[in-house]
């Protein structure tokens, strides 16, 4: 049921008078949020976006209303966790992660006011972090090579459904949590997921191979068992190779040329480590290529511009002119309403987050960047976060220690499953969208801070393209915005 929008009471009753012989016992409980997947949660307001960021709307209730809905939605996320958290926000020049905090806060109050044991729950060892969507521009618009963020952002693939051509035949399939290949692979690189599939392929094919090679009865009885099995398993390979083989030919036709400059602008160092010391010289090529589409060359432009905390209104003109992008150029001019410094000026200074030192860990030479939000994950859960620039709008729970997180990651793996039951949460929310990146870092926090577990969440999921259309619609009066449900 939503919260808000409880089921009346008469109608529960009824409900439950009806199925009083079948059912042990009937509870309410009150969902307003979808799972997506098992550490991922959506609000599923496609309209949020743009309620909450769009100037045309600054004077009118909408943006309070929807903030409103977005805090009861969290809050029932909260209940079915069971969790209390101690609510804190990324402040900044906009207000709105503050204002939703707030909201949150006050409705976790009534909501465990409330309930049905009538008690005040204490605050629980938790923590729910709200960030605007401006904190991190860079993870939006940059290419990632991890097969799920690389196959939602360079295909087709609509409400998780992958459409695919094998042995002349059109085909679909659900990309879920249900396939186990997906969720194995779904966070790898392309090059690793490249590699790894064919093994697989390998492997089953030997299995029936030497399940065939026996003749006894009761081992064909063995095989024919198995055979749904073996069935099942290669039809999942064959489409994951397919979705593999997709996202590298688009790869190896553009966007294997642009990941070098994207990760040179979005660092400002480049492979060898040696500060980009000229960003025009560095994004020019890409410019100047007349294979890449408009919408790739107005993400490096992005990347440009982040990485140069703005640039002059002269300079912004000459590219949008000679790239000639003049009717998509809202995609890049309306960031400023998402506090993102577009034009450069002593005022709009962008605090950044300050980024953890990441040169020891090994990576691919085209994936250097890591989405900040993991930085945000782990220095909440050691600990770090500055309460200054990370206030919590309510009394602060019992210390929030992250030491015992961090030696947790020496643990074996047996006992993680147990751990977890009694582990404490780290709870992300974005305002505006998250990306498959930033999903991707909520498990890889996870697996190594054992004793922690990380569930991150938003309005909506993004994709590269579905942000910027939204950012250009910003600007437009509400009657002329159509808004694209999941």
């Amino acid at each position: 049921m939503l919260y808000g929008n409880v089921c009346p009471d008469n109608l529960f009753n009824k409900i439950k008078s009806s199925c009083a012989k079948s059912i042990r016992r009937c509870k309410e409980i009150n969902i307003s949020f979808f799972p997506y997947e098992s550490q991922v949660f959506t609000l599923n307001v496609p309209d949020a976006f743009y309620r909450c960021y769009s100037p045309t709307l600054e004077r009118t209730k909408d943006k309070d209303a929807v903030m409103q809905v977005m805090a009861e939605q969290i809050v029932t996320l909260c209940a079915t966790l069971d969790e209390n958290p101690g609510v804190r926000y990324k402040s900044g020049p906009s207000d709105k992660a503050c204002k939703l905090a707030q909201l949150v806060e006050k409705n976790l109050e009534n909501y465990y006011k409330t309930d049905e044991r009538s008690q005040i729950k204490a605050k629980t060892h938790s923590q729910l972090i709200i960030i605007d969507r401006g904190f991190d521009p860079v993870s939006t618009v940059l290419h990632e090579l991890t097969f799920q963020a690389m196959a939602y952002d360079l295909l087709p693939i609509e409400n998780d459904t992958y459409k695919y051509k094998t042995e002349g035949k059109e085909r679909e399939a659900i990309l879920e949590e249900d396939d186990e290949l997906w969720v194995k692979i779904r966070h790898k690189h392309i090059a690793d997921v490249i590699e790894e599939i064919p093994k697989l392929f390998k492997e089953v094919s030997s299995k029936r191979k030497a399940a065939e090679g026996k003749v006894s009865i009761s081992a064909l009885a063995q095989l024919m068992k198995k055979m749904p099995l073996y069935r099942k398993e290669i039809s999942r390979q064959v489409i994951h190779l397919n979705l593999a083989e997709d996202c590298m030919s688009k790869f190896k036709s553009n966007i294997e040329r642009l990941c070098k400059t994207e990760q040179d602008l979005a660092l400002g160092t480049d492979v060898e480590g040696q500060k980009v010391k000229d960003s025009m010289r560095v994004l020019l090529p890409v410019l100047l290529n007349k294979s890449h589409e408009s919408y790739d060359k107005i993400r490096a432009i992005l990347l440009y511009i982040f990485s140069t905390n703005g640039t002059t209104q002269e300079n912004l003109d000459k590219l949008i002119q000679n790239v000639q992008i003049e009717s998509d150029s809202d995609m890049i001019r309306n960031w400023k309403y998402l506090d993102v410094p577009v034009i450069s000026s002593s005022a709009a200074q962008q605090h950044k987050y300050p980024r953890r030192d990441r040169s020891s860990e090994e990576t691919y030479q085209l994936s250097r960047w890591t989405p900040v939000i993991k930085d945000v994950m782990e220095d909440a859960i050691e600990n770090k976060l500055d309460s200054k620039d990370w206030p919590y709008c309510s009394q602060c729970p019992p210390t929030w220690n992250g030491s015992g997180a961090v030696s947790a990651r020496q643990k074996p793996k047996g006992s993680y499953k147990d751990e977890r039951k009694s582990s404490a949460r780290l709870i992300i929310f974005v305002i505006g969208g998250i990306t498959y990146s930033e999903m991707r870092s909520a498990y890889e926090v996870s697996q190594a801070y054992k004793s922690c577990e990380v569930v991150i969440g938003s309005t909506h999921i993004l994709t590269p393209k579905r942000l910027l259309d939204e950012v250009k619609s910003l600007s437009k009066p509400k009657d002329m915005v159509c808004i694209k449900d999941e």
